[in-house]
């Protein structure tokens, strides 16, 4: 399937949406608009599902045609979104239109081809039922932040994976921002406008292409440094990487709250931070908010309880 991510979304959702479709032909296996979707409201969503997985798959797996889209991926993408402490409410909505991408690639390759290619997105569900089981789905507040950060980092034996925590517990960044560094982003040094000590600036991409720059020390930027002067570029195996988390905070006895742990713990400190340089709890909230690629003052509080 060619096009761009947006282009063959499009394209699926002329599959599957039937503006105005009686309910009784959309329930009824031998109507030409069974499965099919009516509500405008309802397309919208799973599209845009639909797009965010498939800008995930371009970024993180290479992959840039929707039929090319297998299990693996699906339960990949589940494990991501999962890492973010989402709602279930949320994680619901997303295995719901992932099934319905399902449903909605066979129908494709079968007007295309003749015969519907085989999709099994079943682990979607499986993935949603684990996590609910689990805990990893918010109902109200969990603070993830990590009490002993370093404990953790130090245990961990790839030392790209604790290069990469390191920039997460300093920077504030999010996991996709430090999974791939390359020499155009590192920006040397420069005075922190709050606490007035010298750090390092590393610019980088993150969810919905937002960019920006992390503040890390020397040392981090200089092992960043070396490994880009050495092999090109800082590279991270998404996977790889949050599996380690899992299986060190399995190992020393402390509650993994993922990558995205350390983006709470630093969030705390930085808005103590801020209050320490004079700044109103309103300010800090705000001000730490754009550093890590927010805009409203009240995601921050999210993360302070």
């Amino acid at each position: 399937m060619r096009g761009s991510i947006y282009y063959q979304t499009a394209e699926l959702t002329k599959v599957i949406f039937v503006e105005g479709t009686k309910k009784e032909d959309r329930i009824d296996p031998l109507q030409p608009h069974f499965y099919c979707v009516s509500s405008y409201k309802t397309m919208e969503t799973y599209r845009s599902v639909w797009n965010n997985f498939g800008l995930y798959l371009r970024e993180h797996w290479g992959i840039k045609d929707f039929e090319k889209i297998n299990g693996e991926h699906v339960k990949a993408y589940m494990s991501y979104k999962i890492e973010y402490y989402p709602t279930k409410q949320y994680l619901e909505k997303i295995s719901s239109a992932l099934g319905k991408l399902e449903l909605v690639l066979a129908r494709y390759t079968a007007n295309k081809y003749g015969y519907p290619e085989e999709y099994n997105f079943n682990i979607r569900q499986q993935s949603l039922d684990n996590a609910r089981a689990l805990k990893q789905v918010a109902n109200g507040y969990h603070n993830r932040v990590y009490k002993n950060p370093y404990d953790l980092i130090n245990s961990m034996k790839n030392p790209l994976h604790r290069t990469g925590a390191y920039m997460q517990l300093q920077g504030g960044a999010r996991a996709e921002g430090i999974c791939l560094i390359k020499a155009e982003q590192l920006h040397r040094y420069r005075n922190d406008h709050i606490t007035g000590k010298e750090v390092w600036v590393i610019e980088t991409k993150e969810k919905g292409g937002k960019v920006g720059d992390i503040y890390i020390d020397i040392k981090t930027y200089q092992q960043i440094e070396a490994i880009i002067k050495k092999d090109g570029k800082f590279k991270i195996n998404y996977k790889a990487y949050t599996e380690e988390i899992r299986n060190v905070c399995k190992r020393i006895g402390i509650t993994c709250e993922s990558s995205h742990g350390f983006r709470w713990t630093y969030a705390q400190r930085r808005v103590r931070e801020y209050q320490r340089a004079g700044y109103s709890y309103e300010e800090a909230l705000q001000g730490v908010s754009w550093e890590m690629k927010h805009f409203r003052s009240s995601v921050t509080e999210h993360y302070l309880g």
